[in-house]
C-alpha cells in the first residue's frame, strides 16, 4: 500500500480472500487492507516457553510432543482424541468439532506444538486414571510453529485466529516502508513519537519477544497519537473551510436589546453577559461564526441565543432555530414570540405536523423574507423550505442531529454562509470538546440564575416504594405535579424492573384520585405531544415517562421527579433528567429509586449525583466512568469512532496533538490528506460540515 494512502486496496486483493471470506470480514468492520492493519488485538498470549507435559497442570500453556495415537469415540456425538507424548509424560487432545483433514494430519509420529488450557480428563483415554487433557487447542506443526508473543484478535464465526494473523501479515507486507508524516519538531512528539507508522503497526501485531516487552502499550500509544492527530486535523480543516467563506456581519440594534432586557422577569448573570459579548464579537465579523454554547440545565442559554437572533434581524437577515423534538420547538416558539413580537420581529413555527394552508402560508412568508425567525424540527431542512436571507443557524442539542441533517440546514443559505451557533445542555468534558469540537470556539455559561435552588436529591431502595407512594400522594394533594421516569417501555424478561406502561397502570390503581398520564418514544407524535401539553396545562398531575422527557420539558409546577432503576443510567443523563424539576417556586426533589443489591460502581455514581449539582463536574466524572462513546452518544453524532486511541487514556497526548496539527498545517499540508484518508472514517466529509 502506497505511503500516500491515496488508494487503499480491498481485502479481496489479498491471497486466499474470496467473496465468502470478505463477507465474514465485513462483520468485523474489515473491508480493506487498512481495516486489517487497524484491527487491534484485544490481548496477547505469551508463547515463548514450551512447558513439559508433566508440568502442564493449570491455565493456558504451550506444549510440544509427538502424536502417539488418534481415535474417534462415540456415535451420537463423536469426539476426536489424539494422545500426545513428550519425554516427561502424556495427555489427550480432544476435539468436539473436527473434519476429516484433521484426522489425517494427526498421524502417529507427527510432532505438534499445542496451546490451550490443561484440565483433568473428562473425555480422553486418561479419564479413569486422573490424567489430563487439552480441549480444542491451537495446533501448529512443530517445525513451522510460531514462537513468541501472539496477538489475540476480536473475531467472528468462520474466521480463526491463525487466519486473521495470516491476513494481517499480508497487510503488513503491503505497507510501504515510507511514512506520510514528515519529521516533526521535538515539541510536537512524545518520547516514542519518532517511531514510524510501519514500525508501530508491526509492533502492535507482531510484538517483540524480548523480556522488556511492554504489552504492546508503546505501539498503541504511538498509533493512538496519530489517530488523535488525524481527527484533530479533520475538525480543524472543517473549521478552516467554514472561516474561508464570507458571512454577513450582524450587529444588534442597541435599542432593541434594551427593550428585550426590560421585558425579562430576571437579570442576566455575569456568565450570560460574557457569552453574549463573545457571540456578538463573532457575529460582527464577515467570517462565519462557529461557536459551541455549553450551559448547565436552567443556566439560560435560550435568552443568549435570542440576543444572537436580534443581531441577525437588526442587520436584515433571517434566523433558523432547529430543535430535536416538536415539543421543544413549540416551547422555544412560545418563549421567543413573547420576547420578540413586541419588537416587531416576525416569528414562526414549522413542524412536520403542519399542513395545508398553514404550512403554505409559513413557507411563503419565509421565502419572501417576511418571517424573521423560523423555529422548528427536522422540517426546517425539507426541500420546500427556502429562506430569503438566512444569516444565522442555531441548533439546540446538536448531538441529537446527524451530519446530513446539519449540512442540509446550513445549505439553505443561497448567498453568504450563515453564522452557526450550537447549544447543548449536556456539558462536554474539555478532553472531548478539544476533539469533537476542534473547529468551534467554545463558550460556557457556568453560573446559574440567582435564587435558583439546587434540586434536593435522595437515593431510595425499592423496598421503600410504598412509603414513596404516600409521599407522592401528599405532594400532589398539595397542588403540585410530578414526574415518574422509567427506563423501559414494555415488559422485558431480560431487564428487570417495571416498564412505563405497567408502572402507569399500577400508579393509577394505587392513587385513584390522581390524574396519571403516560408518554414514551413509541407513541405517535401527536398523542405524545397532546399528553405533554395536558401536563403543562395542569390537566395531568403525574406524568409517567421514559427518558424522552430528558430534553425540552419546562413545567414550573412539577417539582418532584422519581427516576426508577436509576442505577442503569449515566451521570450526565441523570443530571439532565433532574434538570426538568426545580424550575418553579419552592423546593424541588429528585428521588433516585434503585433495585437492591446495588453494585459498588452504581452506588458511587448515585452518591456522587446526590452530592454534586455542577453539570461540568458530573460530565468529567461520567467520562471517567463510561468512556467517550457513551458520553457523546457517537451512534447519533456519527463522530469519534476511534480504532486505536482512547481519549480518556490518551488525554495527556492532546497538547502534543494540537501542536503537531498546527505545525503540519503550516509546514506540510500535503501530509494531511494522507492522514485523513488512512485514519478518519469518511474524513473528506468532515471538511465540508
Amino acid at each position: 500500500m502506497a505511503a500516500s494512502a491515496a488508494a487503499i486496496p480491498s481485502v479481496v486483493t489479498l491471497q486466499g480472500v474470496g467473496p465468502a471470506l470478505a463477507t465474514k470480514l465485513q462483520r468485523l468492520g474489515v473491508c480493506d487492507v487498512r481495516d486489517l492493519l487497524l484491527h487491534a488485538p484485544s490481548r496477547y498470549e505469551d508463547r515463548r516457553q514450551v512447558m513439559p507435559i508433566a508440568a502442564a497442570r493449570r491455565d493456558k500453556v504451550l506444549i510440544e510432543g509427538e502424536a502417539v495415537s488418534t481415535t474417534i469415540v462415540g456415535r451420537r456425538r463423536p469426539i476426536l482424541l489424539c494422545r500426545l507424548r513428550d519425554d516427561s509424560g502424556e495427555l489427550d487432545l480432544c476435539f468436539f468439532h473436527f473434519h476429516a483433514g484433521l484426522c489425517h494430519r494427526l498421524t502417529p509420529g507427527s510432532r505438534w506444538r499445542c496451546y490451550g488450557e490443561v484440565r483433568p480428563s473428562r473425555y480422553g483415554q486418561n479419564a479413569r486414571d486422573e490424567g489430563f487433557e487439552m480441549v480444542h487447542p491451537e495446533l501448529e506443526p512443530a517445525d513451522r510453529a510460531t514462537a513468541g508473543i501472539l496477538p489475540i484478535y476480536p473475531t467472528t464465526p468462520g474466521i480463526s485466529q491463525n487466519h486473521l494473523r495470516r491476513l494481517i501479515t499480508q497487510a503488513l507486507a503491503s505497507l510501504d516502508a515510507g511514512d506520510w508524516l514528515p519529521t516533526l519538531p521535538p515539541a510536537c512528539l512524545p518520547a516514542w513519537g519518532k517511531t514510524s507508522l510501519e514500525t508501530a503497526l508491526a509492533k502492535m501485531h507482531r510484538p517483540l519477544s524480548e523480556d522488556r516487552w511492554d504489552g504492546g502499550e508503546g505501539a498503541r500509544r504511538r498509533l493512538g497519537w496519530e489517530e488523535l492527530l488525524a481527527h484533530q486535523l479533520a475538525f480543524r480543516r472543517q473549521g478552516r473551510s467554514r472561516r474561508e467563506n464570507k458571512a454577513p456581519p450582524l450587529v444588534a440594534d442597541p435599542e432593541k436589546i434594551r427593550i428585550l432586557r426590560r421585558s425579562l422577569p430576571f437579570r442576566l448573570t455575569s456568565a450570560q453577559e460574557r457569552v453574549i459579548a463573545e457571540i456578538q464579537a463573532d457575529l460582527s465579523r464577515n467570517r462565519p461564526m462557529g461557536r459551541l454554547l455549553q450551559g448547565d440545565v436552567g443556566s439560560g442559554k435560550t435568552v443568549v441565543a435570542a440576543h444572537a437572533a436580534l443581531a441577525a434581524v437588526s442587520a436584515g437577515w433571517q434566523t433558523a432555530l432547529m430543535a430535536p423534538t416538536e415539543l421543544l420547538a413549540e416551547q422555544h416558539y412560545r418563549t421567543w414570540e413573547r420576547w420578540l413580537s413586541p419588537l416587531g420581529i416576525a416569528t414562526q413555527l414549522l413542524t412536520a405536523r403542519q399542513g395545508g394552508s398553514e404550512r403554505k402560508e409559513t413557507l411563503e412568508g419565509v421565502a419572501a423574507g417576511e418571517v424573521d425567525v423560523l423555529l422548528g424540527t427536522h422540517a426546517l431542512f425539507q426541500r420546500d423550505v427556502r429562506f430569503s436571507r438566512l444569516g444565522l443557524v442555531i441548533v439546540d442539542e446538536q448531538h441529537r442531529f446527524g451530519v446530513d441533517q446539519r449540512l442540509a440546514l446550513k445549505a439553505k443559505a443561497d448567498g453568504p454562509s450563515p453564522h452557526y451557533l450550537v447549544m447543548t445542555a449536556t456539558p462536554i468534558p474539555r478532553t472531548l470538546a478539544l476533539l469533537r469540537y476542534a473547529d468551534l470556539e467554545v463558550s460556557a455559561i457556568d453560573e446559574l440564575p440567582p435564587g435558583r435552588e439546587p434540586v434536593q436529591t435522595r437515593v431510595m431502595g425499592e423496598d421503600k416504594r410504598s412509603e414513596l407512594i404516600e409521599r407522592l400522594r401528599a405532594w400532589i394533594g398539595g397542588g403540585r405535579q410530578a414526574y415518574w421516569v422509567c427506563t423501559l417501555i414494555e415488559e422485558s424478561e431480560v431487564l428487570a424492573g417495571e416498564a412505563a406502561e405497567k408502572t402507569a397502570e399500577n400508579l393509577h390503581l394505587q392513587l385513584p384520585e390522581v390524574r396519571v398520564g403516560l408518554v414514551h418514544g413509541r407513541m405517535k407524535a401527536e398523542v405524545k405531544d397532546r399528553t405533554m401539553a395536558a401536563f403543562k396545562a395542569g390537566e395531568i398531575d403525574l406524568l409517567v415517562a421514559t427518558t424522552v422527557i430528558e430534553v425540552g420539558v419546562d413545567v414550573p409546577n412539577a417539582g418532584l421527579m422519581v427516576i426508577e432503576n436509576a442505577e442503569r443510567l449515566g451521570l450526565a443523563q441523570l443530571h439532565q433528567l433532574r434538570g426538568r424539576v426545580g424550575r418553579g417556586p419552592g423546593r424541588s426533589y429528585c428521588i433516585l429509586l434503585y433495585k437492591p443489591p446495588l453494585a459498588e460502581s452504581a452506588r458511587r455514581r448515585l452518591a456522587y449525583l446526590r452530592e454534586c449539582y455542577d453539570g461540568f463536574a458530573l460530565a468529567e466524572r461520567d467520562l471517567a466512568l463510561r468512556g467517550p462513546g457513551e458520553v457523546l452518544g457517537t451512534r447519533q453524532s456519527g463522530a469519534l469512532r476511534f480504532r486505536i486511541a482512547d481519549p480518556l487514556r490518551d488525554r495527556d497526548l492532546l497538547p502534543d496533538v494540537r501542536r503537531a496539527a498546527e505545525w503540519l498545517e503550516r509546514h506540510a499540508p500535503q501530509a494531511v490528506d494522507s492522514l485523513l484518508t488512512f485514519w478518519v472514517e469518511e474524513g473528506d466529509r468532515y471538511a465540508n460540515i
